[in-house]
């Protein structure tokens, strides 16, 4: 963004400028011109995190922060194959075209509703439920952010439990210059999109605002995909002195999305538009909310204290049988037969207290971040009701017990600190530890018999993690960066609960844990080229199964997997590479690369050690393509833009045996890898007006990312077909 600095008084330009009237002991004012200097917006829209911000350190990490401002994709429907095509290797579920969920990963691991990342928005957590549900079903929308920030798995010290890093949304803040100020954002698309955003903030003496309104509804590229969603943001601030400042925010989204249901693989070949489902709903109600406090006690001590409220529910209600039993209308009683209501509830609330303290040891200044943490979870799990035989979004039952019905808490308390120490001017190490203390209770049915009653459970443990990271400095812009970094990842409430009355689950069951690595090479080389290349291994531990024993199933630990390999990504301006005139406009490519090698190290699952035929040892973890390659190239000239966007991502398996031949549900089998190209059109006057045309899934690919085991399949799940949008938007 252009920055304007207006200096209205400065000694040495007064001297220079004009001179000062002065009649005997009378001095006289003179009005000196206003002066107007603009910096050069970066070419790039990607960048990576400082050292220091918000009382935690980045230093040694390997990060990506993506700048929403000058972002040319598709803001409109939350097209993640396009916000996030500058990180390199992200894995992205593609099936939810309403752009409501984000369901996201990297490094081999499983992209549903983001589960292995730690996802926050403005610093605190927005998933259902950290420890035992980590899924996210809300995503803000992307014309309300300022930027993302992505945080590979050195995240684990300063975060907590996950193996995929950080995600964490940056809303937009009002304006620092004006008192209000308002922008519209309107698109219209293919298939009845309609999207709406208005946001308003601005600045009064020690108070600032921001606020926001969206609305998003289509009918939906697939038969039966209707949606409507609306979220609602408001944020405060108040400046208590230049070295205290309170603020607040709420965010309220509610939706309905009509789930289309899942296909086989013949149904997929012959329409893959077609859907068989047309009483299935999904809901899931958000209320966020966070009080944060920063004190600045000098210009080298900060602490922030902020405390959040997690208030969602997840509702589904459908006819939830294999694609191959048909949803119709029973002869009997000449209504559709019941449909199946599945209901949680999420209660979450915590606090994180982070100081950070700057000082100087032999010359050299070296930084100290840590910080504490309290949280507690409590889900409430209403499953298999009987809900009515319409076929509108009705979440209410015809007999008030549901046949399985479970209460999950989790208290958390944790302290973690990380150290950046300075050696000379190029050398920077960051130590870091953690310790977790988790306690999970669980109580309630798996079924309404009286052997379905579960044992009430309590089970709390400690968790210590450390790390070491490093930066160097190759020169003025460029350095090396290498981090080790132990993490885990909770026992989930699914994992600890048994599926039927013959399964027992291991009452010693660990927690998945291992630990990731990273080395890298980052930097910039004059203003035409920024690039990013590394390594990565990750190691993940105690993955969770199930096993015949004594005659009934098994449920423990049994497995490990390993995964390594390159991520990369440069990008050129190639007029600046050759020009500084700015006649010509800009050209800009990007290149972001991965090469993923996902395997299964151990699977300790006595009924086929001696199988090598079902053992899944050496197998491909599923959901992990061995590549991830994704190109583009923008042209920008006198406010006109032109972009044009490539992904090319590699097969996968849908599960641990690597089935190639689908099942007759198509709930496994193969996934083919896919090309999908997207394009756009914009023009920016006077950077208050903008529109833009564009064009996803220019070439129509057939391609899917996904097969469903069970809700909102089962079956595969397709990726949307070619669609258009028209965008206008406005700031004043």
């Amino acid at each position: 963004m252009l920055k304007t600095i207006r200096l209205t008084a400065l000694l040495a330009i007064c001297f220079a400028s004009a001179p000062l009237a002065q009649t005997s002991d009378t001095l006289k004012t003179v009005q000196l011109p206003e002066f107007i200097f603009k910096a050069n917006k970066p070419f790039s829209t990607i960048g990576q995190m400082p050292d220091l911000k918000d009382n935690t350190i980045y230093a040694g990490k390997k990060t990506e922060v993506i700048r929403m401002d000058g972002l040319h994709a598709d803001l409109s429907t939350n097209n993640t194959r396009q916000v996030f095509a500058k990180v390199p290797g992200i894995t992205i579920w593609e099936n939810d075209g309403s752009g409501i969920q984000v369901g996201i990963a990297a490094r081999g691991l499983s992209p549903n509703r983001s589960w292995e990342f730690n996802v926050r928005q403005n610093g605190y957590d927005i998933s259902s439920e950290v420890f035992g549900y980590p899924e996210s079903y809300y995503a803000p929308p992307m014309e309300a952010l300022e930027k993302i920030e992505v945080i590979r798995g050195a995240a684990s010290l300063q975060f907590g439990p996950q193996f995929g890093g950080l995600l964490n949304y940056q809303l937009k803040k009002g304006n620092p210059n004006k008192p209000v100020s308002l922008e519209m954002i309107q698109t219209m698309g293919s298939y009845g999109l309609f999207n709406s955003y208005t946001g308003i903030g601005g600045t009064v003496k020690k108070f600032s605002y921001y606020g926001f309104l969206h609305h998003r509804s289509a009918d939906g590229w697939r038969n039966n995909s209707r949606y409507s969603t609306t979220t609602g943001y408001i944020s405060l601030r108040y400046e208590i002195t230049s070295k205290i400042s309170l603020s607040a925010e709420f965010t309220r989204m509610g939706y309905h999305s009509q789930q289309p249901g899942g296909l086989t693989d013949d149904m997929y070949r012959q329409n893959h538009r077609q859907s068989l489902r047309e009483r299935n709903w999904f809901s899931a109600p958000a209320n966020l909310a966070s009080v944060t406090l920063n004190y600045e006690i000098t210009p080298k001590i900060g602490i922030q204290v902020k405390s959040f409220l997690n208030l969602s529910e997840r509702n589904s209600v459908g006819f939830t049988k294999a694609m191959t039993i048909a949803d119709t209308i029973n002869q009997k009683t000449l209504q559709y037969d019941p449909r199946q209501v599945d209901r949680d509830s999420y209660h979450n609330y915590g606090t994180e207290a982070r100081m950070s303290v700057k000082y100087t040891l032999f010359g050299q200044e070296n930084t100290f971040a840590g910080g504490i943490r309290a949280y507690k979870g409590n889900t409430e799990r209403r499953q298999l009701g009987s809900g009515t035989t319409g076929t509108g979004p009705d979440f209410g039952l015809t007999n008030p017990i549901y046949g399985r019905s479970l209460s999950f808490s989790t208290t958390n308390l944790a302290a973690f600190a990380e150290h950046i120490f300075q050696l000379g001017s190029r050398l920077k190490v960051v130590p870091g530890i953690r310790i977790d203390h988790i306690q999970n209770t669980s109580k309630g049915y798996i079924n309404t018999t009286d052997a379905g009653k579960i044992q009430p459970a309590d089970k709390a443990r400690t968790v210590v993690l450390f790390g070491v990271g490093g930066e160097f400095a190759a020169s003025e812009k460029t350095m090396v960066y290498a981090n080790f970094s132990t993490a885990y990842r909770p026992v989930t409430f699914s994992e600890i609960t048994p599926s039927a009355t013959t399964e027992i689950v291991d009452p010693n069951l660990k927690d998945a844990s291992g630990f990731n690595a990273d080395l890298g090479y980052r930097g910039k080389v004059k203003n035409f080229l920024s690039f990013d290349a590394g390594l990565f291994y990750l190691n993940y531990n105690n993955r969770i199964g199930t096993v015949s024993r004594d005659g009934g199933l098994y449920k423990t630990n049994i497995g490990a997997s390993v995964s390594q390999g390159i991520e990369s990504f440069v990008e050129l301006d190639l007029v600046k590479m050759i020009t500084h005139k700015t006649t010509f406009g800009s050209l800009t490519v990007f290149f972001s690369n991965a090469l993923i090698d996902a395997t299964y190290t151990r699977w300790d699952n006595p009924a086929i050690a001696d199988d090598a035929t079902r053992s899944v040892k050496n197998k491909r973890v599923e959901n992990a393509p061995q590549y991830i390659n994704r190109f583009g190239a923008t042209y920008n000239l006198h406010g006109f833009s032109a972009t044009c966007q490539a992904s090319f991502v590699g097969d996968v398996f849908t599960d641990a045996s690597n089935t190639v031949t689908p099942n007759a549900a198509s709930t496994t089998g193969k996934l083919a890898g896919y090309e999908v190209i997207d394009a756009s059109l914009a023009y920016k006057y006077q950077d208050r007006y903008h529109c833009r045309l564009g064009i996803n899934n220019l070439a129509d690919e057939k391609y899917a990312t996904r097969r469903a085991g069970g809700y909102p399949g089962p079956g595969i799940l397709p990726g949307n077909g070619r669609n258009f949008f028209l965008t206008v938007g406005a700031t004043f």
